[in-house]
């Protein structure tokens, strides 16, 4: 997974952890020690992508666009087209396919395929089940 994916995944699930509440990006930023200004790109992608709505002005800020059980890691790699989803060659051969296959097509095949069914597999109430375990030991 990219980055950008890691944060998102990291981000949506603070804010799932925490409610109905609408959270400002900058408090999330905060919270999970995300980058601002990157973070903030991440959100709007999220937004116009419809897995979060975002509003401005006092009682602002971001919440999910559905329950947190409803979308899933993969949801979230592929709304920021995560370079996982596409079926590429790990070394880069123009040509790689089971009829013609590179070195490390069966190995990349199999990891690629684990990762992606794990994507499908997690929803963000599992990483906001997370998120509130280590703010239940960070508070005690």
């Amino acid at each position: 997974m990219t980055q950008s994916t890691g944060y998102a995944i990291t981000a949506l699930g603070h804010v799932a952890a925490m409610g109905d509440q609408p959270l400002l990006i900058k408090d999330i930023a905060e919270a999970t020690g995300l980058p601002h200004p990157y973070l903030a790109k991440i959100i709007h992608t999220l937004a116009r992508r419809g897995l979060v709505v975002t509003r401005r002005g006092v009682g602002g800020g971001v919440t999910l666009a559905k329950p947190a059980a409803l979308i899933t890691l993969f949801d979230i790699a592929e709304a920021l087209d995560d370079p996982l989803l596409d079926e590429r060659c790990m070394l880069g051969a123009a040509e790689c396919s089971d009829e013609r296959a590179c070195p490390a097509h069966e190995f990349w095949t199999e990891h690629r395929r684990a990762q992606i069914d794990f994507l499908r597999d997690r929803s963000l109430a599992d990483v906001a089940a997370f998120e509130r375990r280590q703010l239940e030991r960070s508070a005690a």
